[in-house]
């Protein structure tokens, strides 16, 4: 059971999904992604790429006027995307949500997995998504393999990521109201902590001339690689501390 929300995918948009998932896997020997046709709904092709037992997706838009296409453009180029949390009470999350505010924009209740995407305008610097999944180490999300259960994975996933946004303190209060948790200030960071999955999100000032996007995600994977810019986004990863536990 999860003690508390945890950050299981992140999302990138790029204008070209399988050169952006190629690079992913060749600079981290990720295995080969699920591509969900489901996306298409949304004018969008993706790539759902296994990080241990979370996941980086690459999305691109196939068609005009799509929510990715306008991060693209207020970006002027690749960037992230999108946050999506598992939630250990999503009936909770919800309520929160509305006693807020907070606008949803799509809501999904499927066999085993639900999710609720806020509106990014209520929730700013990406799309924030509140899911659910039974049972907890599953994740339907990214294919058949991760339904209904979890396969062997590599150790390591994603340990955080950095959002730049306009205003960080009340970005980061935002994002902390609807997920339950609280809000610590060091340095002109403001930082989400996800005490019991072992990750952070952190709120820094948009960079002059460019929209609000995530900008960093943290990784730890079973050996470390150098820093890498793909899809608009820093990956940092590090090895597992000794005697330690992956996220």
């Amino acid at each position: 059971m999860l003690a508390g929300p945890r950050l299981r995918q992140v999302a990138l948009a790029a204008a070209d999904c399988d050169a952006t998932a190629s690079q992913l896997k060749m600079t981290f020997g990720w295995p080969e992604p699920f591509h969900d046709p489901g996306v298409s709904r949304f004018g969008l092709t993706n790539a759902v790429l296994v990080v241990g037992d979370t996941f980086v997706e690459v999305v691109a838009p196939v068609r005009p006027d799509t929510t990715a296409g306008r991060y693209l453009e207020r970006r002027g180029g690749d960037s992230g995307y999108m946050a999506i949390f598992q939630m250990p009470d999503l009936a909770a999350a919800r309520r929160r949500v509305a006693d807020a505010g907070v606008r949803v924009v799509w809501t999904a209740e499927l066999a085993g997995i639900a999710g609720t995407h806020l509106h990014p305008k209520d929730v700013p610097g990406a799309i924030v998504s509140l899911d659910w999944a039974d049972p907890p180490e599953s994740w339907r999300w990214a294919g058949p393999e991760w339904t209904g259960r979890a396969p062997e994975h590599a150790s390591g996933g994603v340990s955080g990521i950095t959002i730049e946004v306009s205003h960080p303190a009340a970005a980061a209060t935002r994002w902390a109201s609807v997920l339950g948790l609280t809000v610590s200030e060091e340095g002109g960071t403001a930082t989400i902590e996800l005490e019991h999955a072992r990750q952070d999100l952190r709120f820094v000032p948009a960079a002059a001339g460019r929209g609000e996007g995530i900008t960093e995600v943290r990784l730890t994977t079973e050996r470390p690689v150098p820093a890498v810019q793909i899809g608009g986004v820093r990956f940092v990863s590090t090895a597992p501390v000794a005697g330690g536990q992956s996220p």
